[in-house]
């Protein structure tokens, strides 16, 4: 699985909406936001979406070469197979697992992580299903070095033990969009990460999972760092759009797109609007990952 990411030019898809953001997803999709009251109506929902983007044929390992999933769909089937064997043998896509439990309340300007009570369960869990690796997700909200080097230290610390059970760590310490200084987060971020990958115990790579940057090419010294495999951006509320026109100046960095990815989905498409717009949607994400020529 590491020499299909490494070799790849497609991007990561993230359908690993969790409880609290599935009723939006859904939402968006054309469902009643009453339908998400009852969880396992929800979750079958939700699951009976992801299903037909993943069996959709523009969903393939020509475009897209890795899926996060959501903890509940490793226990989901599709066409009597596991969601991560369906996507492995059938699709040619590495599965991931997203880990963390949530955010805690925002302290020194950004929002921790819940503590990960349940993690050596889920990683167990993620081995059985023959994921690769995880994802897990903190938030930085205004400039403050304090609470950006806790973030930072906190996902790498989670992040030696995923290694230490033989996973990929997808470390995501998202910056939002909407943050008022965040070209100078940004920077201060990329800084702390740097430090980070230099004093990594394990002898493993990461990947890492950020917020399309105000500069261009800024993160260019973590996608030519010999300790990362993968930077992916996230689409962090952007439009498709504006997430395309982002994406295309960053040399070297793919995509991890989730609202971006389903952006114009709706549930009443007959097969052939879904494809039609999924399809465009995938053929201009993956356009705009490659389209900065290297050095």
């Amino acid at each position: 699985m590491e020499q299909t990411l490494s070799e790849t030019t497609g991007f990561i898809a993230a359908l690993d909406q969790s409880g609290g953001s599935t009723p939006t997803a859904l939402s968006r999709y054309g469902y009643d936001q009453h339908l998400c009251e009852d969880p396992d109506q929800m979750f079958n929902l939700v699951h009976e979406y992801r299903t037909r983007i993943i069996k959709s044929q523009c969903f393939n390992k020509n475009h897209i070469c890795g899926a996060i999933l959501f903890e509940n769909t490793l226990e989901r089937d599709i066409d009597g197979m596991s969601t991560t064997e369906f996507l492995w043998k059938v699709k040619g896509i590495v599965p991931f697992l997203k880990c963390d439990q949530g955010l805690l309340p925002e302290k020194d300007g950004v929002c921790l992580m819940k503590p990960m009570t349940r993690l050596d369960d889920v990683l167990r869990k993620g081995i059985d299903h023959g994921v690769f690796g995880t994802k897990m997700r903190s938030l930085i909200c205004s400039n403050n070095s304090t609470g950006i080097q806790a973030i930072v230290d906190q996902q790498f610390e989670y992040a030696e033990k995923i290694m230490s059970c033989g996973l990929c760590p997808i470390v995501e310490p998202e910056v939002s969009i909407n943050a008022k200084e965040k070209s100078e987060i940004e920077s201060t971020l990329l800084d702390c990460i740097l430090r980070k990958l230099d004093l990594l115990k394990s002898e493993k790579k990461i990947m890492l999972k950020l917020t399309l940057p105000e500069v261009s090419d800024l993160y260019r010294p973590l996608i030519e760092h010999p300790r990362v495999l993968m930077v992916v951006a996230l689409s962090g509320g952007y439009s498709m759009e504006e997430a395309n026109e982002r994406l295309s100046k960053q040399r070297g960095m793919s995509a991890s797109f989730s609202r971006a990815l389903a952006e114009g989905l709706r549930k009443e498409m007959s097969e052939e609007e879904f494809e039609n717009q999924l399809g465009s949607t995938v053929t201009k994400i993956h356009e705009a990952a490659n389209s900065p020529q290297e050095d």
